[in-house]
């Protein structure tokens, strides 16, 4: 293992096609958005579903496959708010830390947001309005999150993904190797959806292979089982940044990249795609660093190659306009064109011609 990530790290063209880390060049770009909103909860014109007395749902984004079961562990990413202030409390985008949800084991504050989960299929995003008696209470919460009492809720919710009873156990009752295993397996899914072009699946499937490899999880780890996590940890991460570079969602493919060089500061693909990134949003001087940074570890990669060769296009055809600009603005000053004169004053120097013409005559005759 050791040995192949040296070789990568020397070159990382050796393994663009592997499995492990999927290539962006060559694909056709799809269009996507960030659910990001910080203006408030998103307004929704779908048909509201009514799930429970206290509990509907207006559906965002349609989801594909089957509904989760009792006691499937999903895993989802939500904001919250109050509805009467529209305050947010709490947002696992925002962390980047899905949540873990066992349908039937709940926490009582979830209750809600547990029955609404039963209703949807992975990759549905949906709005929905909690009452306060399914939510946080009566006496609501004063530590975190910080929900006033008898407080209604306004939940977005995307369901990434979840795993069946029979499938598997919840994250908290797996061993080491075995939550290794199912993100593994996830991040393969990812990848062969990837290859399909179906991008936002592919993104589902990293994110819930992410969800094993939480930071909670992580802190715990050292030595072969902290290595044999972060292969399969980083390469998600990189996966993810590849599906967001080719949605145009740069500043989180940025993000995804910068998580992966916390940990590695040296990761060629992390620098190649942040560069990618940085570049896409006119940030040059930051993406030829990453660029330059990536060449030192890898000098014969054609790729970095390129890339610093498009900037340099770049800097020279801005360069040229600049150029051309200032010469317009400070060159030399055209000839004056003289302004034209009013009838009045031909008129008056008519007669003034006039009149020392006459004059001229009469002093000839006087003579």
């Amino acid at each position: 293992m050791a040995e192949v990530e040296q070789q990568q790290q020397q070159n990382p063209a050796l393994d663009l096609d592997s499995d492990d880390d999927i290539v962006t060049e060559g694909v056709s770009v799809v269009h996507g958005e960030s659910p990001e909103n910080e203006s408030g909860p998103p307004k929704v014109d779908g048909q509201v579903e009514v799930l429970h007395e206290k509990v509907t749902k207006q559906i965002i984004k349609e989801g594909h496959g089957q509904k989760p079961s009792k006691y499937s562990t999903c895993f989802l990413h939500y904001r919250a708010w109050t509805e009467s202030t529209q305050h947010k409390f709490e947002d696992t985008w925002h962390e980047q830390q899905p949540l873990e949800l066992v349908l039937g084991k709940e926490k009582k504050e979830l209750t809600g947001l547990a029955i609404a989960i039963t209703s949807m299929k992975s990759g549905e995003r949906a709005l929905l309005h909690v009452g306060w008696e399914l939510g946080y209470g009566e006496e609501g919460s004063f530590s975190f999150p910080n929900v006033p009492p008898m407080a209604n809720i306004v939940y977005e919710v995307e369901l990434i993904g979840f795993d069946e009873t029979k499938e598997g156990k919840a994250r908290g009752d797996m061993t080491v190797e075995e939550r290794i295993g199912a993100a593994d397996r996830r991040k393969m899914d990812g990848n062969a959806l990837f290859k399909e072009e179906k991008l936002e699946d592919a993104m589902q499937q990293y994110e819930m292979a992410i969800a094993y490899m939480g930071d909670d999880f992580m802190f715990q780890l050292f030595g072969k089982y902290r290595d044999m996590a972060l292969a399969v940890k980083n390469p998600c991460h990189l996966n993810m940044a590849a599906c967001m570079i080719k949605l145009k969602r740069y500043d989180e493919a940025i993000a995804q990249c910068g998580i992966v060089l916390v940990e590695d500061e040296n990761n060629v693909k992390a620098l190649f795609r942040r560069g990618k990134a940085r570049a896409e949003l006119g940030q040059t001087d930051a993406a030829r660093e990453d660029f330059l940074k990536a060449r030192k570890y890898a000098p014969e990669d054609k790729a970095i190659a390129k890339e610093l060769r498009l900037l340099a296009e770049h800097d020279k055809a801005v360069y040229k306009k600049q150029k051309e600009l200032y010469k317009g603005l400070f060159g030399p000053r055209p000839d004056p064109t003289p302004k034209p004169k009013s009838w009045l004053v031909f008129i008056w120097q008519w007669l003034l011609l006039l009149f020392h013409r006459l004059f001229k005559q009469t002093r000839q005759k006087a003579d």
